[in-house]
């Protein structure tokens, strides 16, 4: 099983080939909903998705994709703040495990701090804080009306932007699927390094301000 989801992690094509849309838009769902799911591909599944479509590996036309993608993250973003808003601030006394780091919990709650509700659209783009953002956003018990406002319009940008780009990209250079994993090995440095210099930007904040 372990080797399994190494695979994936690193090349998710035959998975998607294997379950297409369906499994795409639940992987979407649990990575923006489920804690536990923070390690799934994000943006490298939805350009892997958008690239599929374009060349009839993915079945489904592309505005459907994107709809389904759109759809399941919002859903998803309900998921995590109805858990956050239930589990309330005793999520920070849970210990750590494999599936939980109370750092996570922590850097995004800083990061929500200082960009307000815009960082439920800016966290769209970062690894681990996708998930976490909406159950923060929980757990301080965000308006609904806003907090709705703020997740479609990042699933939006955010699910339609990447898949786009994949799509396109395969519609003019058909021959790029033969370099998905270099293209895959890009997104996961990216935004990785974005990630890491959004967390140590934050926590030296946090020890400034402490």
């Amino acid at each position: 099983m372990l080797e399994a989801a190494y695979n994936f992690l690193k090349d998710p094509t035959p998975f998607i080939q294997a379950g297409g849309l369906i499994l795409v838009t639940l992987i979407v769902f649990a990575e923006t909903g489920l804690f536990f799911c923070f390690f799934l591909p994000g943006d490298y599944l939805l350009f892997t998705a958008g690239l599929l479509c374009s060349t009839n590996i993915i079945k489904e036309p592309i505005w459907m994709v994107v709809l389904c993608i759109v759809v399941a993250a919002i859903l998803g973003n309900y998921v995590g703040y109805y858990f956050g808003k239930l589990a309330g601030k005793g999520i920070y006394n849970r210990k750590d495990s494999w599936f939980f780091k109370r750092k996570h919990i922590e850097t995004t709650e800083a990061f929500f701090i200082k960009h307000g509700g815009q960082a439920l659209i800016m966290a769209r783009f970062l690894p681990i804080m996708r998930t976490f953002t909406p159950i923060v956003a929980g757990i301080i018990k965000m308006e609904m009306g806003k907090f709705s406002w703020y997740i479609i319009v990042g699933a939006v940008a955010w699910g339609s932007s990447i898949t786009l780009l994949g799509f396109f990209l395969g519609k003019i250079y058909p021959d790029i699927v033969h370099y998905l994993g270099y293209i895959i090995i890009a997104f996961v440095s990216v935004t990785t390094i974005v990630a890491f210099l959004s967390y140590r930007k934050m926590n030296n904040a946090n020890k400034s301000a402490s």
